[in-house]
This record gives structure tokens, C-alpha cells and sequence, in this order.
């Protein structure tokens, strides 16, 4: 039994709400005026307060104003370990990016929007049980004034509104951070606003591509060399961690860098003192680390697990696009708000079906794929309408990737454009500069393809499809588990790889 004091200003009570809570034997209040509310949280003894945020608040925040979270902020002032709810009836993502980022760094326990169905009411019943048994730590009242700019982070799925709540509670504390995710799910737009929303905001923010730089440039790269330390350093060169002095060094795919460098990345982490090639002295530089990878450090044998321990002080997960599959429209509404006045194209909506065709989709290539693709309908379109035949041969032009069928019943590994093509693409993209990581990209479209038309023929069998390709079979399990494949059966389902 609990005592939740409920405040919503709104004209209808959350007499629903409360006739919910009420039948788990809790005691509600209702306060119909936001300083009423503080009055009565401040003064009687509650163990969750549950606050709403109408859109002119969550405006508010998004603009950077004060008044936006003003009654969090009084009620921590109050009462620091007071458990507050934030919960919302506004949908607008891009505001709400901000106000979820914002009200979690403040200390709030949870934001949520408001429930609409019973399923919706027993989850939130649920989060007010987990914040009765909470203890909130103090938190500080001052914070960083610097505001996120338009990351491009997208939606209202339960997934990446973690992935929001997350960069709230760690981007103003002094750690490390690991990001997770597949290719193209957008682990330098978390990286962004995690220096954006931290203690380090307008301070040099350093973008290292790790799959980019040669083994043999990488430490150069990263640390700097002095003149003459090796045959072509004709002049002094300042690397990424004395550049990023001050601010925030992202490393992304920190996964691919080489043995030697990984000791020395650890050195850096560590004591913060850097080295550059072919001196003999140290100084030290205060750079926060934010790492990225597509992979498992924790499995891979050739990653130092020291370094792997000293990067993951806090881990982000980045879920991929086909598990958050109800953000595709608000991200596509968002790339074409960002490539129509670029391309002429004011004004450009998708048909309904086009939208529907684009939900059904896996997506292997991720937000980043989906935006290549909106780009490519509005450069294909001829009026402002993008219909399904249009979004239909943007897809049937780019769908390279194993286990995306180009049409029902077909063989998930069939392929419509040769590698020749493929890689033209690539590089195109990567002379816009909107990709480093060809080599990469190409290395894995190979090996998913051919891990997974061995799978596939050999009908799931490890062993048969191992002896095939010449490799042993803990290799084509690791590569199977890696590139998560399974091979269809007659009947189009999927099944277990034995």
C-alpha cells in the first residue's frame, strides 16, 4: 500500500487513473493546480508523486526554458529522494526528445505518456510500484544550460525512449561510455548528445572513425608525432585526444583499433596522459571517452578485456530499426523535412500504402538505410506524392542484404544487383561523405552472404555447410550468431539452425 499524490492541471481529473492505482489499496490524491500540488507533496508524506506535462511544458523544455520542468525541479529541492513521475499526453517527438533527456538528468524516476489502454494502465501501475520501493540519491539542482541541437533521434517506441532516458542519467556524470548497435542505427547521434547534455557542452567535441585510419597512422592519429619521428612527419601534428582537450573524444568502432594502440588507449584512460610519437615526454589531457561498436568486446578474444572493462562504465543499447518498427513514420517525416528543400521537394508526402510497404520492411541497413531511401524516392518522384511503386524500386534498387525478400515467397538470399553495383553505391555515398566504413560494409555483405547461402542450401546442417566452405564449424557458428541468419524453409517460416 502506497500513498501517490496525483497533480493535473488538465480540465477531465485522472479520475481513470487514479480508480486504477486505488485497486492495488493505495491511497490517491488528486491536486488540480501545479502549486497546490507542491504545497501538498512538501508538506504531507508521499512515496510517489506522479506530475503531468502538457505540450506547453514539454514546449517550454524544448525551447530551454526554466519553466518547463519548474515543479520537478521544486519538488527535488524539497524533497531530493521523493520519487516523481513525469507523465505526458503529447506525442511530438522531436520536443519530447529534449524533455525526456532533460527531465531524467533532473532526476525525475520515469517519464511516460499518459495510458490509453488497459495494457497501457497495468505497465504504468507497474512503474509506480517499481518508484515505491525506489530510493532517489540527492541530485544536484544546477545544471548545464547547454541545449540539444537536432540530433535526428527519433520516436515514440518504448525503445528508444530508454535510449533518451539513459543519456539523461549519464551524460553529466564523469564516465566512460560504451555504445551498442548495429551499423546505421545511429550511435554518433547518442555520442552527440551526450557531450550536448553533459558538463562539457560547447567544448571540442572529436569524431574518430577507427575503420577508417590505417594500423599504421592510428596512433599518429591519436596521440599526434613530432617532427621527423617517422619518414613522411615533416612538421609537428596534434592528435584527436590533444585536440579533444577539454571536450569529448568519440571513437567509433573502438573495436577494430590494433593490439598495440589498444595499450595504449588504456594507458590514456588510466593515468590521461598522452604520448606523442617520437617524443620521450607525457603530459596529461582531460578528455571524456565515448566508444561505439557493432560488436561483443566482452567475446571477442582479440580486445584486451582490461580496455573493455575501463570503456563500459556505462553501456547504451541502441536497438535496431526492425525492433521499433512504429518510429518509422516520424523518422521518415523527419528526412523529408531535412532532404526536400535540398532536392526541390517541398512539400513531398508518402502515400499511405508507401508508408505501410516501409513498416513491413527489416531494414539491415538501419535508420541510415531507411534515410538513404527516403532520399532516393524524393530524387525519383515526379509530383509531391511518393507512392508505393516509387518506394517499391527505391527498394528492389538498394535491397542488398541477406534476408530481406524483394517479393513474397522468394528465397531470402536471392539478389538483384551485382557486387559491382553495390560498391559504386558505396563509394558514392562515401564521396558525399556520408560513410567511412566501405571497406567494412562490404566485408560483412560478403560474409552474410555467403555464411547464409551455405546455411540456407545446406538446409540449416552446420557441419555440411562448414565442409563446404572449408571453415570449422565453431567459425560458421560464430558467423551464423553473429549475423543472427536462419535459413527459410519451404513454407517461408523460419527455423532454428541446428
Amino acid at each position: 500500500m502506497a500513498a501517490i499524490l496525483i497533480i493535473d492541471d488538465d480540465k477531465s481529473p485522472p479520475i481513470a487513473l487514479q480508480t486504477a492505482l486505488r485497486r492495488e489499496d493505495n491511497t490517491v490524491e488528486i491536486a488540480t493546480d501545479a502549486e497546490e500540488g507542491i504545497i501538498r507533496a512538501v508538506g504531507q508524506q508521499f512515496d510517489v508523486v506522479i506530475t503531468a506535462l502538457h505540450r506547453e511544458e514539454v514546449s517550454a523544455c524544448h525551447r530551454g526554458e526554466e519553466k518547463g520542468l519548474d515543479v520537478l525541479d521544486r519538488l527535488h529541492q524539497a524533497k531530493p529522494r521523493l520519487p516523481v513521475i513525469l507523465m505526458t499526453d503529447y506525442y511530438g517527438s522531436e520536443a519530447m526528445t529534449d524533455t525526456i533527456i532533460d527531465a531524467t538528468k533532473r532526476g525525475a524516476y520515469d517519464y511516460v505518456t499518459k495510458p490509453r489502454s488497459s495494457g497501457e494502465m497495468e505497465e504504468f501501475a507497474k512503474t509506480v510500484r517499481e518508484a515505491v520501493t525506489y530510493q532517489q540519491p540527492p541530485q544536484p539542482a544546477e545544471l548545464s544550460q547547454a541545449r540539444v541541437a537536432q540530433f535526428g533521434i527519433r520516436g515514440k517506441s518504448r525503445a528508444i525512449q530508454a535510449v533518451l532516458k539513459e543519456i539523461g542519467r549519464v551524460a553529466a556524470k564523469p564516465v566512460t561510455v560504451l555504445i551498442r548497435g548495429e551499423t546505421g542505427t545511429g550511435k554518433e547521434l547518442v555520442a552527440r548528445a551526450l557531450h550536448d547534455h553533459g558538463d562539457r557542452a560547447g567544448k571540442p567535441f572529436i569524431i574518430v572513425n577507427c575503420v577508417a585510419i590505417p594500423d599504421s597512422l592510428m596512433e599518429s592519429e591519436l596521440f599526434g608525432h613530432e617532427q621527423g619521428a617517422f619518414t613522411d612527419a615533416t612538421a609537428r601534428h596534434i592528435g584527436r585526444f590533444e585536440q579533444a582537450d577539454g571536450g569529448t573524444i568519440f571513437l567509433d568502432e573502438v573495436g577494430d583499433i590494433s593490439a598495440s594502440t589498444q595499450a595504449k588507449l588504456l594507458r590514456v584512460l588510466q593515468d590521461r596522459t598522452i604520448q606523442r610519437v617520437g617524443s620521450k615526454d607525457s603530459f596529461q589531457v582531460d578528455v571524456r571517452v565515448i566508444a561505439a561498436t557493432h560488436r561483443d568486446l566482452g567475446d571477442e578474444q582479440r580486445f584486451r578485456r582490461d580496455l573493455y572493462y575501463r570503456l563500459n562504465d556505462a553501456v547504451i543499447h541502441l536497438p535496431p530499426l526492425r525492433e521499433r518498427k512504429e518510429d518509422i513514420p516520424e523518422l521518415v517525416k523527419y528526412f523529408l523535412h531535412q532532404h526536400a528543400a535540398e532536392l526541390g521537394a517541398i512539400g513531398s508526402e508518402f502515400a499511405p500504402s508507401a508508408m505501410d510497404y516501409l513498416q513491413r520492411q527489416t531494414w539491415p541497413g538501419n535508420v541510415r538505410e531507411l534515410r538513404n531511401a527516403v532520399r532516393k524516392a524524393l530524387l525519383l518522384a515526379r509530383g509531391h506524392r511518393i507512392d508505393l511503386a516509387i518506394i517499391g524500386q527505391v527498394l528492389d534498387q538498394t535491397k542488398l542484404f541477406p534476408g530481406v525478400p524483394t517479393r513474397a515467397g522468394e528465397s531470402p538470399f536471392v539478389r538483384k544487383q551485382p557486387l559491382a553495383v553495390y560498391v559504386s553505391q558505396l563509394l558514392d555515398e562515401a564521396e558525399r561523405g556520408e560513410r567511412a566504413d566501405v571497406a567494412t560494409t562490404l566485408t560483412e555483405w560478403a560474409e552474410r552472404e555467403i555464411y547464409g547461402q551455405a546455411i540456407c542450401l545446406a538446409d540449416g546442417h552446420q557441419a555440411k555447410a562448414a565442409k563446404w566452405l572449408g571453415v570449422s564449424r565453431p567459425t560458421i557458428r560464430q558467423k551464423l550468431s553473429y549475423y543472427n541468419l536462419r535459413p527459410a524453409t519451404e513454407s517461408g517460416r523460419t527455423r532454428e539452425v541446428e
